[in-house]
């Protein structure tokens, strides 16, 4: 996956995203695995559509999923309240760090979404699928 990553500008995103009430809705559960596929949509009558992952940045088993350059300008993008965003595939890809996924994470990464599209937070919904946690050899609790 790794070598598949471009950056991607915010400002090569629909406008809609920043203007309209927004819902992300994941294809599995969240604690499946480091990339959970979804898509945003617009609450609006027109109900426009954009596919959009979470990708936890950090995972490396069996092979890294993103080269060090990227990883390091994920987690200073972090650092500062924004998020990278890539594109995976020709979908819009959150880079998010760490190796797995929590409500809280996926909430906070959506909200960094918004304010990187010039909208609030208070206009993004997640609709969450819980999912069975994803089960890796390799350490304790693993």
């Amino acid at each position: 996956m790794k070598d598949a990553l471009s950056d991607l500008d915010p400002f090569d995103l629909p406008d809609w995203l920043g203007t309209s009430d927004v819902t992300w809705t994941p294809d599995a559960g969240v604690r499946t695995g480091y990339h959970v596929a979804g898509r945003l949509e617009s609450d609006a009558s027109d109900r426009r559509e954009v596919a959009c992952d979470l990708l936890a940045i950090d995972e490396a088993y069996p092979a890294p999923v993103a080269s060090d350059d990227v990883r390091k300008r994920a987690h200073q993008a972090w650092r500062h309240g924004q998020i990278l965003l890539l594109e995976h595939d020709s979908r819009l890809t959150l880079a998010v760090p760490g190796t797995c996924f929590t409500a809280d994470l996926v909430l906070d990464a959506l909200s960094r979404l918004a304010k990187a599209v010039g909208g609030s937070p208070d206009h993004f919904t997640a609709r969450l699928r819980i999912g069975v946690e994803s089960r890796r050899s390799g350490g304790p609790g693993r």
